[in-house]
């Protein structure tokens, strides 16, 4: 077997892994030379930091539903990794990071670059977190952290000293204290109890005005999710995780809800007698139903997730496509006058959505920018979504082809997630269109140094389409409207101001294409060329940072708040785009 390196470099090969995340360190290079001996069959992928190294663990695991894997040295290494795997944590994704630590001999003793590893990763990976101290152990680690990672849905992390690295693998002894152990591991099937799906139905079948929750738990199951619809006359929001689930082509979707969401799914959620929520968690609780208000039903594969949000009659744990396919021959069909309600809240949607986007911008609306998007993605497209105001203009804009997935740090919403997401999905499958959305902050915090991996690799890719769109508005624009929203607050410059930075030149600078556009006219045609270019794109999109993140169905006081800040600012244009987008959403509603 050689060494305890090659020994877990094999395990990894047993379990399936293909791609390893990570940067190197002196702490890890006998893990690195093991890789490099396997450099056919497990791929190192080098970030540009170990943070993006996790993310892009975090991303695979997401785009292809395998674990992901990620590698680190000691100390600042091991630190970096952490927002990446809380990330995995938060989103119920399946990584195992893998971190070098100083000799044993040393530890304890203050030596340079210690840090206690278990008392760091103790939280993040809390289902697993263990230290390979002697050789024997190493086959019965790696299994048990692959195991845990899959079965719990969460990231683990093993932990191997330098020395341990090195020493040799021994035969394996069948005595006292040696723990055999093999790399597999096979998930049930679960199905609830046949009189909770009784009791399901039949609160489902008593229901007049039904409304579902979709979260990414129902990934699979939009066959199941369309005919329940079709069967209660129901409507569909989703979280903003299970966005990519349901074809929001569809009369009855009415799309994302929550303070990012759209007009539709707060009408749905307000307007419903009973509720069922699929393999959601969602934390926007203040967008549920008002407690009282609707009966609920709740599928969820993990049973701690059941009644979390919103008070549930009737708990199902449950796979949300075995658990609906079970339940559809309890549900009677029968004519519901709610369902003519439901589409004329997703007609008054688009009609508000349409509205929106065709307002001008100085010098671009970038709601338009991301709707515009909408029907030019390729059918085979992966999207990766970043953290701020282009969240909530792909959640309520962009349209989705059936099948297309789409990825983004939800829970954790952290910056600087979309390029790592991107890469991991472009290396998982080099012949499909990456599409990747940021905001100038997201993109100086981390974007631009993972386009320098892009760079460095695009020539190997079956398809050379990687676009990243930057919306380029010089503000951290989620916190300015968050400032004026919650606190009633002027934007603070100080904090917010984003340095202005050449995107679109600097791709070019790295043998990428840049376009850059400012006119409205150009928004079409620069997706065009982006998405027919013969190598990854950057459109550098300078938009307008007064256009207002307005929550669905805003109140009074969230208006009257928005606007003393606004005042304060002496920013009369945003303040007018506010009070517009007010009065229009309050027109259609009529």
């Amino acid at each position: 077997m050689g060494n305890v390196a090659d020994g877990i470099v094999g395990r990894l090969r047993a379990w399936g892994t293909h791609r390893v995340f990570g940067y190197a360190g002196d702490g890890v290079d006998p893990l690195l030379a093991a890789l490099a001996r396997v450099e056919e069959d497990i791929e190192f992928v080098s970030a540009r930091h170990e943070e993006m190294a996790a993310f892009m663990a975090t991303g695979h695991a997401k785009y292809t539903g395998e674990v992901g894997v990620c590698l680190a040295t000691q100390g600042p290494g091991a630190v970096h990794l952490l927002a990446g795997l809380y990330d995995a944590k938060l989103d119920s994704t399946p990584v195992v990071s893998i971190v070098g630590h100083v000799v044993t001999t040393a530890q304890g003793s203050g030596y340079q670059q210690e840090v206690e590893l278990p008392t760091l990763f103790k939280d993040v990976c809390a289902q697993y977190v263990q230290t390979v101290s002697a050789p024997e152990q190493l086959e019965a680690v790696l299994d048990n952290a692959f195991r845990t990672a899959i079965a719990t849905s969460s990231p683990t992390c093993v932990i191997v000293p330098h020395d341990i690295q090195q020493a040799e693998v021994p035969e394996q002894e069948h005595t006292h204290g040696i723990v055999p152990s093999a790399p597999v591991t096979a998930l049930p099937r679960v199905i609830p109890p046949e009189e909770d799906l009784d009791r399901a139905a039949r609160l489902l079948n008593s229901g007049q005005r039904v409304a579902l929750l979709v979260g990414q738990g129902a990934a699979g199951a939009a066959p199941e999710v369309a005919k329940v619809v079709e069967r209660l006359g129901a409507g569909v929001a989703t979280s903003l995780l299970g966005k990519p689930v349901v074809d929001e082509s569809l009369p009855w979707a009415c799309g994302v809800m929550g303070h990012l969401g759209t007009t539709a799914a707060a009408d749905l959620l307000a307007g419903c007698d009973t509720l069922l929520i699929v393999g959601s968690n969602d934390p926007w609780t203040e967008f549920y139903p008002a407690p009282g208000q609707a009966r609920a039903v709740q599928i969820d594969i993990n049973a701690r997730n059941l009644g979390a949000k919103y008070p549930v009659e009737v708990a199902l744990a449950g796979d949300a496509t075995e658990t609906l396919r079970a339940l559809l021959p309890r549900l009677t069909g029968s004519e519901r006058p709610w369902r003519r309600e439901v589409e004329d809240m997703v007609t008054t949607w688009r009609q508000v959505a349409q509205d929106r986007c065709a307002q001008p911008g100085q010098p671009l609306n970038p709601q338009a920018v991301i709707a515009t998007l909408s029907g030019r993605l390729p059918a085979d497209a992966q999207v990766a979504v970043d953290v701020g105001s282009v969240v909530y203009w792909y959640a309520r804009f962009l349209r989705l082809p059936a099948g297309v997935p789409a990825h983004l740090s939800s829970t954790l919403a952290c910056m600087g997630s979309a390029m790592p997401y991107g890469l991991a999905a472009k290396l998982a499958h080099p012949d499909r269109p990456v599409v990747a959305l940021a905001g100038d902050g997201a993109m100086q915090m981390s974007g631009n140094a993972e386009l320098i991996t892009v760079a460095s690799r695009w020539r190997d890719w079956a398809d050379p389409r990687f676009v990243v769109l930057v919306l380029h508005n010089g503000d951290l624009a989620e916190v300015s409207w968050e400032q004026r929203e919650m606190e009633g607050d002027p934007r603070f410059p100080a904090s917010q101001d984003v340095p202005a930075f050449p995107f679109a030149d600097y791709a070019r600078m790295l043998g990428l294409e840049g376009i850059r556009i400012d006119r409205p006219e150009d928004i079409d045609g620069a997706w065009t060329t982006a998405l027919t270019a013969d190598r990854p794109t950057v459109i550098e999109a300078v938009v307008d940072p007064a256009t207002p993140l307005l929550p669905p169905r805003a109140t009074q006081s969230q208006i009257e708040q928005m606007l003393t800040g606004l005042t304060q600012e002496n920013n009369d244009r945003a303040a007018e785009q506010l009070r517009a987008q007010r009065t229009h959403e309050g027109d259609q509603r009529q």
